[in-house]
């Protein structure tokens, strides 16, 4: 876990997350304020998650930006801990915070292997 923990070391300053972990899952909460469901894109290849998120912001057309400092687009790519099920993962945003929870394969989970003689 400590790859996934790195990795979210290296999140640009305005983003925070922190990962969590019980018996049976992971769970990694990213802040990502003014982002929805809609904005955000989570896609798992090769044991690694990819989260794509940006903030939409609706500005009345009376104004221009002078400033604009609270840009957002997220282009991340998360290393998962080799017990993590990344298939099964599921995300849910609310209020601009990403829950990516990601299901550890069960200790008890047995594969049994044939013997046959020789």
């Amino acid at each position: 876990m400590s790859a996934l923990r790195d990795a979210l070391r290296d999140l640009p300053e305005a983003v925070f997350a922190d990962v969590l972990e019980s018996d049976d899952a992971y769970l990694v909460v990213i802040d990502l304020p003014g982002t929805t469901a809609e904005t955000v894109e989570i896609t798992v290849k090769n044991n690694h998650v990819a989260i794509e998120a940006r903030r939409s912001k609706n500005v009345d057309r009376a104004f221009r930006f002078l400033s604009e400092e609270r840009s957002l687009f997220l282009d991340v790519d998360l290393p998962l801990p080799l017990d993590a099920v990344a298939d099964e993962a599921t995300a849910s945003i609310e209020r601009g915070v990403l829950e990516l929870e990601v299901p550890k394969e069960s200790a008890t989970s047995e594969t049994p292997i044939p013997v046959t003689e020789a």
